[in-house]
């Protein structure tokens, strides 16, 4: 069912995707630009993990008309790059083409077909005006989770570090044949996928802890144990992650723990630098509206007071823009 694939955002994780499944003999091609893009079409796609390299020859171009219509594309960007990804990336798009979202925070599609009375609606933090819906219908699209840490130890060379889970589903919860197929064709690749009918739920656990941990490295410039381990910063986050339970209770996404549960789980991972302190030292823009502005759209959508979350977003928004990081 997937014989052409494109993964559109070959950074570490689309790196990673594309590499895996390029090795298991999939015909994979990448849209790249620049330096990875030269390094991709030289040297081919590189992946390091467990200690050894190996490189896969894929089609790389920084011209999306230049692949044509495939099978599956892979989005795998930063979210603030998506408006830049619905402008080009129709000529990948024939009849029958699905998109695999593989990103963090809440993604545009989320509320299609789902979401309780806030079913339906588009979240204008993630999606102003509608434009990437358009773009990228609602009926193509299947849900990721990644549940794995990878970085660029330079253009088109991945380093794998940990973590091989790959959850994926239909948003509408429904059991399909093209999930069926794309859920073989992970698990061929060497990925541990699993196949859930509960894709916005697999989201919303996984941003109830990006969603306070990543801002808040990012803006005091700390790893997360650092964070936990100062009491007042601890409660702060916890107090945003049970707004984030509230919110997700009135969707249809109940969270049973408690903020110190997963908090816990945070702690196992030692001095982690999360992905948006990198995206600081790295001078990248930052995911804030997939992350913090989306759960205060839905907290008003859903008649939740966000008071904490509101003042984690404030101070991030005017900390990245001071480092022109965020638009405005």
């Amino acid at each position: 069912m997937f014989e052409k694939i494109a993964i559109y955002g070959t950074g570490a994780i689309g790196g990673w995707l594309g590499a895996r499944l390029a090795a298991a003999g999939a015909h994979v091609g990448a849209v790249a630009r620049g330096a990875t893009l030269q390094a991709v079409r030289q040297n081919g796609l590189r992946l390091i993990e467990q200690g050894t390299e190996r490189a896969v020859k894929i089609e790389a171009s920084d011209d999306p008309a230049a692949l044509g219509a495939q099978d599956l594309v892979i989005v795998a960007v930063k979210a603030p790059a998506m408006a830049a990804v619905a402008q080009h990336i129709a000529p990948l798009l024939g009849p029958e083409t699905t998109v695999l979202t593989a990103m963090n925070g809440v993604p545009w599609w989320f509320l299609q077909g789902f979401g309780g009375r806030a079913a339906g609606r588009t979240l204008e933090s993630v999606d102003p005006g509608g434009a990437v819906a358009r773009a990228i219908a609602a009926r193509r699209v299947i849900g990721g989770v990644v549940h794995a840490s990878c970085s660029l130890d330079a253009p088109g060379v991945v380093h794998h570090r940990m973590g091989n889970r790959l959850i994926v589903g239909e948003p509408s919860g429904e059991a399909t044949a093209r999930g069926r197929a794309l859920h073989r064709l992970l698990q061929k690749a060497g990925f541990d996928a699993e196949l859930t009918p509960h894709i916005q739920k697999e989201i919303w656990y996984k941003l109830w802890g990006n969603m306070t941990i990543n801002p808040a490295c990012a803006l005091t410039g700390a790893t997360a144990d650092r964070i936990l381990d100062d009491p007042l910063t601890r409660a702060f986050i916890s107090r945003i992650m049970l707004e984030a339970r509230d919110i997700g209770a009135r969707i249809g996404i109940p969270i049973a723990e408690n903020p110190e549960d997963r908090h816990a789980v945070t702690r196992k991972l030692g001095a982690l630098k999360p992905s948006m302190l990198q995206d600081v030292e790295a001078h990248k823009p930052l995911e804030l509206d997939a992350l913090l502005t989306a759960v205060r759209e839905l907290g008003q959508l859903t008649h939740v007071a966000t008071p904490n979350t509101d003042a984690l977003l404030g101070l991030a928004r005017v900390h990245a823009r001071a480092l022109g990081l965020y638009p405005g």
